[in-house]
C-alpha cells in the first residue's frame, strides 16, 4: 500500500482513501457492493489511487465524481467507468474552467511531502469523455447497495452528494465538512449552496462521509452550516464578494 494514501474502514464494506499529507485533505470513499464498487472521487492525481483500490477490492469499478474540480478528479484516469452529472459533462470532457498553472500553483501553495514519482511539471488536470452522465434521482445498484445522486449545486453548477438509504450514510463532497466552505469562484453561487444544504437537512443521516479535512464530524454541522447561511442570508451577505466569515467549526468565503 502506498504511504501516501492513509485508509480507515468506515465498516466492513466501505472505506475513506485520504491524502492527509497535502494541506486538502482529501478524503474519496471505496462503497463495496455484491457485484461491483463505487469510487467516489479520486483525489489529487499525484499517486496512483488504483493501486489501493486494487488492494482491497476486485471488483469493477464506478466512479461517481460528486464534482469536476481538480482536487476531486486527480485520480480519473486509472479508472475506465467515470460518472459525473450533466451540467459539468463539459468541465470534464472539453475544458476545465480554471487554467492549469494555477492549478499547479494551487497544488504547491503549501509543502509537504510529496511522492517521490511526482513531478509537479508533468501533472495534467483530468480530461475525458464520462462513461455515464448522472441526474437529480439517479440510483446507482451496486448489487445489495444502492447509492442515490442528489444533485447539490452551489459550490460548483453540477456539484452532487451520494445518499445511501440503507446505511443512511450521506457522502457530501465539498458541501459538508469542517473548514473553509467556498461559494467565492466565479462559477459558485451562494444562494444555491444555501438551499443545496436546507435539501440535504431532509434526509435521514446517520453519517456525514465528508471530502476533506476532519473525517469524524457530527451530523450536527449540517444544522450548524444552514444556521450560518441562514445567518448570513438575513443580514443580506450571501452574495459573493463579502469575505470569509468565520464561525464556529466552519467558515464560509464568499
Amino acid at each position: 500500500m502506498d504511504s501516501w494514501f492513509t485508509v480507515n474502514k468506515i465498516d466492513d464494506q466501505t472505506f475513506a482513501i485520504s491524502e492527509y499529507k497535502h494541506y486538502e485533505e482529501t478524503h474519496c470513499y471505496l462503497v463495496l457492493g455484491q457485484e461491483k464498487a463505487a469510487l467516489v472521487d479520486t483525489g489529487l492525481g499525484v499517486c496512483n489511487i488504483k493501486n489501493v483500490v486494487d488492494g482491497l477490492t476486485k471488483l469493477p469499478i464506478i466512479v461517481l465524481t460528486t464534482h469536476v474540480h481538480w482536487d476531486h478528479i486527480g485520480g480519473h484516469k486509472y479508472f475506465d467507468n467515470v460518472a459525473v452529472h450533466e451540467a459539468e459533462k463539459e468541465w470534464i470532457a472539453v475544458n476545465f474552467p480554471l487554467p492549469l498553472e494555477d492549478v499547479k500553483k494551487s497544488l504547491t501553495k503549501v509543502a509537504c511531502d510529496f511522492p517521490k514519482e511526482f513531478n509537479i511539471d508533468n501533472y495534467q488536470v483530468f480530461r475525458g469523455i464520462p462513461q455515464k452522465i448522472l441526474h437529480d434521482g439517479d440510483v446507482v445498484d451496486l448489487g445489495g447497495r444502492k447509492i442515490q445522486t442528489t444533485h447539490t449545486p452551489g459550490h460548483s453548477p453540477g456539484h452532487c452528494c451520494f445518499y445511501e438509504p440503507e446505511k443512511k450514510y450521506l457522502y457530501s463532497g465539498d458541501l459538508i465538512y469542517k473548514g473553509c466552505l467556498y461559494a467565492f469562484y466565479p462559477t459558485t453561487y451562494p444562494q444555491l449552496f444555501y438551499q443545496s444544504i436546507k435539501r440535504v437537512q431532509k434526509y435521514n443521516i446517520k453519517r456525514v462521509l465528508p471530502g476533506h479535512h476532519e473525517l469524524n464530524i457530527s451530523t450536527s454541522l449540517i444544522s450548524k452550516i444552514e444556521s450560518g447561511f441562514s445567518h448570513l442570508d438575513s443580514k443580506g451577505k450571501l452574495k459573493q464578494g463579502n469575505g470569509l466569515f468565520v464561525f464556529e467549526d466552519f467558515q464560509i468565503k464568499i
